[in-house]
């Protein structure tokens, strides 16, 4: 699951609105958004990370972190290193052999060192 997934499963629980029904409603099938809620669907274009923030009524800051969560939910990511210095590219690989096995823990303490260094 990604978290632009999460959120919108989120949501549509919050309100009791169906899969189905909110499929219908911005006109996509409703295994799309399944498999969008599941991360099985790349990032969502941005139109319909737009209808889906007008379809909850969501505004401002809300909106916004909407917005964010979908640029952050590519279920597939690649990173090109080239040009970077070798800890930086032996991190990447590190992580990427690794992902699959770290604790819940580990993984929320790096996510918190990551967001720290955006600030």
């Amino acid at each position: 699951m990604t978290p632009f997934g999460l959120k919108i499963r989120e949501l549509r629980a919050e309100r009791q609105i169906s899969q189905k029904k909110m499929a219908a409603d911005l006109n996509v099938s409703a295994a799309y958004l399944s498999a969008l809620e599941h991360g099985h669907r790349g990032q969502p274009p941005w139109s319909l990370v737009q209808k889906i923030i007008s379809y909850f009524n969501i505004i401002w800051d809300e909106a916004e972190d909407l917005e964010n969560l979908a640029r952050l939910s590519h279920p597939r990511v690649v990173i090109d290193t080239s040009g970077l210095d070798a800890e930086t590219t032996e991190l990447v690989n590190h992580l990427s052999q690794k992902v699959r096995r770290l604790s819940k823990p580990t993984v929320l303490h790096i996510l918190s060192l990551l967001k720290e260094e955006k600030s």
